[in-house]
């Protein structure tokens, strides 16, 4: 298992942070999923890509710095 920490652009309230860490959360693989608005930190556990994330937090409605 692997950690790996990403910078989400683009969010700016709870929703936002909701939005992320559902669509993170369902990837295959992952287990674990963080993310703090004021620095927009996205932290993932388990096993996915960094395509897959990337994927993912595009689908959410974000960008990935």
């Amino acid at each position: 298992m692997t950690t790996s920490t990403y910078t989400v652009t683009g969010m700016t309230c709870g929703h936002c942070v909701a939005s992320v860490t559902e669509e993170v959360s369902e990837l295959p693989g992952v287990t674990d999923v963080q993310v703090e608005l004021e620095t927009g930190l996205l932290t993932v556990s388990g096993e996915a890509t960094d395509d897959a994330v990337r994927g993912a937090v595009e689908g959410a409605g974000y960008q990935l710095a």
